[in-house]
């Protein structure tokens, strides 16, 4: 048994030191590629410099190193030392042509000391944008999903020692007898506390859900009801067999993970920018990767699974649609008319022109 724990404690060790090592090597590849572009412009004649751009041919012309035109030449050529014919050298106006020419340079190089910075600030810009871009695309529940569930696990964070918040938590004995009945919903909540684990869950959550969800932008009603039945089937399913949930919310992943699975049979999916794999297999490499973090066969995450599984073939096989009153509140009542104006821009995106 020890023998099995070390390796099991190695194994987790080299996942970690993996993962880390490929979030530092993709943070300093979008460094360095921000940079590149920021500053490309210098090798293709022209240096440039913030808000202006010097042509390097401008430079050599004044100081006598670029091509002249033939015109030019000629008329040089039968200039002797004296340009406007009164007998004084041009000498001194070299020098002050070449020392205005050298404080223009100094200058210039000037700017390019800054230019790590405007990289840098560059990069923060363009992150800045990237993510206020995938908060605008990220349709309505799952917004409202992860944004609660980043603000509850905050709260943990500096209240409860890292730790979800216990009046969040389930707990059936206060929902049923002292009527706390947001307890079964915000218990999805729980990815864990802060750390890598609930980032990487986090991101999980946001690019599965919010690509169910958008697939059934034009019948939203449709995602509540899958999202529903995995709540439910997680809520009535773990005390039916005797087990005590901890972390819904990433037990709900793997059932998100799996039905979109399902309807992306076939594709190639990348892992880490190193591995293409099928889709139908990324449940199950999830399953391996909880459980070299956490050093435990993941039964919950597996539960989810199978609920995913039951889902999807209830899905489509028919035996489950989504209540009609849902679909008549969703296209006819008044309340619902900012949930339809944000599915309307989603729909957009798939609109063709």
């Amino acid at each position: 048994m020890s023998m099995t724990t070390t390796r099991i404690s190695v194994l987790r060790a080299i996942f970690l030191a993996v993962t880390a090592s490929l979030l530092l090597l993709a943070t300093a590849n979008a460094k360095h590629a921000h940079a590149a572009a920021l500053t490309s412009g210098r090798w293709n004649g022209r240096w440039a410099t913030g808000a202006s751009t010097v042509d390097l041919s401008l430079l050599l012309r004044q100081r006598g190193g670029a091509a002249m035109d033939d015109e030019d030449e000629d008329e040089d050529s039968n200039i002797d030392g004296d340009i406007d014919g009164d007998g004084d050298s041009d000498d001194e106006y070299d020098d002050e042509e070449e020392s205005e020419v050298d404080e223009d340079e100094e200058d210039l190089f000037d700017d390019f000391e800054t230019d790590d910075d405007n990289a840098d600030d560059f990069a923060e810009n363009e992150l800045g944008k990237v993510l206020r871009k995938g908060y605008e695309d990220t349709p309505p529940l799952t917004k409202m999903y992860l944004g609660a569930s980043l603000l509850a696990t905050t709260i943990g964070c500096f209240t409860n020692q890292n730790q979800f918040p216990t009046f969040l938590s389930l707990d059936w004995t206060l929902t049923l007898k002292k009527g706390q009945i947001w307890r079964p919903f915000t218990s999805f909540l729980n990815f864990g506390g802060v750390g890598l684990s609930y980032a990487m869950t986090m991101n999980f959550v946001w690019n599965y859900m919010c690509s169910l969800e958008r697939l059934h932008h034009d019948k939203p009603y449709e995602f509540w009801t899958m999202f529903l039945f995995g709540m439910t089937s997680l809520l009535v399913g773990y005390p039916a067999l005797k087990l005590s949930p901890t972390f819904l919310g990433h037990n709900l992943s793997t059932f998100f993970v799996y039905v979109w699975s399902k309807y992306n049979e076939g594709t190639m999916v990348n892992m880490f920018e190193l591995v293409e794999i099928k889709a139908e297999l990324l449940p199950w490499i999830f399953l391996a990767q909880t459980f070299l973090l956490e050093g435990e066969i993941p039964i919950l995450d597996m539960i989810g699974i199978a609920f995913g599984h039951i889902y999807h073939h209830f899905q489509t096989t028919g035996l489950l649609t989504s209540p009609r009153f849902l679909a008549t509140w969703y296209n006819n009542s008044a309340m619902a008319g900012w949930l339809r104006k944000e599915y309307k821009k989603v729909t957009a995106d798939y609109q063709v022109i």
